[in-house]
């Protein structure tokens, strides 16, 4: 019989942190699982880290032939999966609580509506300590998919959270992760989920999600890559018949990336050349300075609509997509 949950650990040199992620998914009370451990050729001592939890009979390794990148050998991971849960920790994460697999399962057990369920998550450093929590919905809150993707989209944020505070069903996830994307990977995914039903979250936080200087999130922002992916959702999203995102919000939001780029060349995260050149893909320079003044209009009456959704949804948490 195949196991209910396949959690899946796709890896990249990431021998360093890779067996605190085994063992927190060892350690969960539900045991009717698989993991999962694909390795897209590291030249580290991964191989090396996960050779000892292949005792397990729940543990599988493979590493691939040559390097696949990324997104591929997130849908790798699909591909070989068993279960009727996928449930993704990443290498350089862990989860948070014994009781993850249980609560996430029982979720879309009880309620067959549900098609994407997610929980709070821990902020930890390289050393695993906690710096922060990040949480952008209220407890035992359930809502329409749709309704979930607009509100995404109006904060141009990933509110629901990285694979690793997800679960879903295979069943659902046919299509794959979109090798179209870069950075908001996960977000497409998501969407895409959230477009055949509801969308269910846990406030408890039930995985860690580790910022570090050599994450992925990084490297694209480093090579503009988030700002394509930014572009590209808006584009695919805003137009959907269930889009709540009118001409003057898509303005708003099309610009606060164009201003993000600004951003990125004054920190010194790309040339300021860099930026220069990525401005102009989209907008020249006297159209840009034009329409500063207006987005910095919209910036402040957008804040007093937030101030609202506030005292609705509750604080959000921190973002660390800076998006």
């Amino acid at each position: 019989m195949p196991p209910k949950i396949s959690v899946c650990i796709p890896t990249y040199n990431y021998a360093r942190y890779i067996a605190q992620a085994i063992e927190s998914v060892l350690n969960q009370r539900f045991t009717d699982f698989e993991l999962i451990v694909l390795d897209d050729c590291s030249k580290d001592d991964t191989e090396e880290a996960v050779s000892r939890f292949l005792c397990d009979k729940r543990v599988s390794f493979e590493k691939n032939e040559r390097n696949l990148g990324l997104v591929a050998n997130w849908n790798k991971c699909l591909s070989v999966a068993r279960g009727e849960y996928i449930k993704f920790v990443f290498a350089d994460d862990m989860l948070a609580s014994p009781e993850a697999l249980g609560l996430m399962a029982g979720i879309l057990d009880s309620d067959p509506s549900v098609t994407l369920v997610a929980s709070a998550r821990h902020l930890i450093d390289s050393e695993s300590r906690v710096i922060g929590v990040a949480s952008h919905f209220p407890p035992d809150f359930v809502a329409e998919g749709t309704d979930v993707i607009n509100r995404c989209l109006k904060q141009y944020m990933n509110l629901i959270g990285e694979p690793s505070v997800v679960m879903f069903r295979r069943a659902d996830c046919s299509m794959g992760f979109d090798k179209r994307y870069h950075q908001l990977i996960d977000m497409k995914m998501w969407f895409e989920l959230l477009e055949k039903g509801r969308f269910a979250f846990i406030a408890q936080p039930l995985a860690c999600f580790r910022i570090h200087p050599g994450q992925t999130t990084n490297e694209n922002a480093a090579q503009l890559k988030n700002i394509d992916d930014r572009y590209l959702l808006l584009s695919e999203y805003s137009n959907k018949p269930y889009s709540r995102i009118n001409s003057i919000r898509r303005f708003y939001l099309e610009f606060d990336t164009l201003n993000l780029i600004r951003k990125f060349g004054m920190k010194g995260i790309v040339s300021r050349e860099e930026a220069r050149k990525k401005i102009r893909e989209h907008c020249s320079c006297p159209r840009f300075y034009f329409n500063f003044i207006i987005y910095k209009l919209l910036r402040k009456l957008f804040k007093m609509g937030r101030k609202k959704e506030r005292k609705l949804y509750g604080t959000p948490g921190q973002n660390p997509f800076g998006l």
